[in-house]
């Protein structure tokens, strides 16, 4: 790869002319870079096209090639991009219908809107990996609903995953009543049977899931048919229930997070002997509050994780939970909804890992902002510290405080002076988390960014920001880290000059 002209093909000061010359000289790798340009004209793009052909694929997902741009015949992997983003010809669609290669047929049984009789060509298809991708991604009930009648179980699997399949076909195929035995699967395609896979195969060649079986009756694929129904909001819900005490630790923790379940199931699924089923009900939004207390003191720190993620948790339970929970960085959603009532109370907690619930927020008032802004816990103020509105006196005063504790928060506030972001880099001992974001910073000065480039980390981001000085960039384009290479070459401080230099005339 060529990062110096890969940088250049992402450089937003490029001219046009110069996007001509580097389409010229382009191979595969400047050609994805290109494509992504913004500013890239369409003769720009067939050029493109035109000189490198693998990346016709991804110009028209972008946009920028039409159906008249491309022969499916030459380019049939174009003509699908173009038919899955609906720009493509219904012709097309018929042509290819009768592709040689399954790959081809596979990925246009995956595009909306075709013809119907394309459609009707696709659901016979011999090859049973176009079926099931039809099953799969077909918008029509009728489809979908027919072939989950289909006699191969890895048609019906994809049926099963269908939200477009009627809810009748769905609970027969979730219980096998009302529909006729399948007469094939993917093991008994490829081994005699009764085989079951090992789960470590020393095939190399081998595409069977481990632990993949089939005695006669598919169980295995049976099994994937129920857990992909299982999954399927659009599964009834009562057919569903029965399976909460089913042996299968994977059928049991795909109702764990449906929606539509009776509160008895829900309670049976929080005492599921797997904790990965308990934290998923612990995070479901459909469990009632008294289920919620009694998960908030399961022994499984991610069950309570769960718990502390799930939207309607009473807030007096995730307090709680805040001190015994790792949450990290993150706007719980609980918190996101609070009222301002609720908030003040968070404030006025006790506990400071409550007190940060709230500090995670990005709208508080002004007033406890600043008292959060104040708190004498550290962990407390790194949760404000990138709280926009905060003065640099009180940004400065926390830096004071709490030294490296809260540096890289601050860094983070986007209302830091070039005066302030020039203080922390000056720092004893040095935060390479803050130079990251400083690196990044609207308002880093040169010389900031300067300081920036001592870091493995944040040299990359800087060397790709503006306010750098041009010789520094143009020195950098010979760093041996190509991400620092390819981010300088991008740099709209880049002097012209250099870069009519650097892009080979043909």
């Amino acid at each position: 790869m060529d990062h110096v002209l890969c940088g250049l093909a992402a450089n937003t000061t490029l001219p046009y002319e110069l996007v001509d010359r580097l389409i010229a000289v382009a191979d595969a790798d400047v050609a994805g870079c290109l494509a992504d340009r913004a500013d890239l004209g369409h003769a720009q793009a067939v050029a493109l096209f035109s000189r490198v052909q693998e990346c016709g694929v991804h110009l028209a997902y972008e946009g920028r090639l039409t159906a008249a741009d491309v022969d499916p015949v030459a380019r049939p992997d174009v003509a699908l991009a173009l038919l899955d983003k609906g720009a493509g010809s219904p012709q097309w669609a018929r042509l290819l219908a009768g592709d040689p290669i399954p790959a081809h047929r596979e990925k246009l049984a995956a595009c909306s809107g075709l013809p119907a009789d394309v459609v009707r060509t696709l659901a016979a298809d011999p090859d049973v990996g176009v079926v099931a991708e039809l099953a799969l991604w077909t918008t029509s009930d009728a489809v979908a609903g027919s072939l989950a009648r289909h006699p191969h179980a890895q048609v019906r699997r994809s049926a099963a995953a269908n939200e477009a399949t009627p809810p009748d076909a769905l609970a027969a195929l979730l219980t096998g009543h009302g529909l006729p035995p399948a007469r094939r699967c993917e093991v008994c395609d490829r081994e005699a049977t009764p085989f079951v896979h090992e789960r470590q195969c020393p095939r190399p060649d081998c595409t069977l899931p481990p632990g993949a079986s089939c005695d006669g009756s598919h169980e295995s694929a049976v099994h994937d048919i129920r857990q992909a129904a299982l999954h399927n909001p659009a599964t009834p819900a009562g057919d569903v229930v029965a399976f909460a005490d089913h042996p299968s630790m994977l059928l049991r923790w795909a109702l764990a997070d449906r929606p539509d379940l009776p509160a008895a199931v829900y309670r049976k699924l929080a005492a599921d002997p797997v904790p990965g089923v308990r934290a998923d009900v612990a995070g479901n939004p459909a469990i009632d509050d008294a289920l919620m207390r009694t998960l908030a003191g399961d022994r499984d720190p991610d069950v309570r994780r769960g718990l502390a993620h799930n939207p309607r948790v009473p807030l007096d339970v995730l307090t709680r939970l805040a001190g015994s929970v790792r949450i990290g960085a993150t706007l719980l959603p609980r918190i996101a909804a609070a009222t301002p009532s609720e908030v003040r109370r968070l404030v006025r907690s006790p506990i400071p890992a409550a007190r940060m619930l709230a500090a995670r927020r990005r709208d508080l008032r002004p007033e406890i902002r600043d008292r959060l802004a104040d708190d004498p816990d550290a962990k407390v103020v790194k949760s404000v510290a990138s709280h926009p509105g905060l003065t640099e006196a009180r940004l400065r005063a926390m830096v004071d405080r709490h030294g490296i504790r809260v540096l890289a928060g601050v860094a983070a506030n986007p209302d830091a002076s070039p005066a302030l972001l020039e203080h922390l880099i000056r720092h004893e001992p040095p935060v390479p988390k803050a130079l990251r974001e400083i690196a990044r910073h609207p308002h880093a000065s040169p010389r900031a960014l300067l300081a920036c480039l001592a870091d493995a980390r944040a040299r990359p981001v800087a060397a790709g920001r503006p306010a750098l000085p041009p010789p520094v960039v143009v020195d950098l384009l010979d760093d041996p880290d190509p991400r620092v290479v390819e981010a300088a070459a991008a740099n709209p401080s880049l002097p012209l000059a250099v870069i009519e230099e650097l892009i080979p005339r043909t």
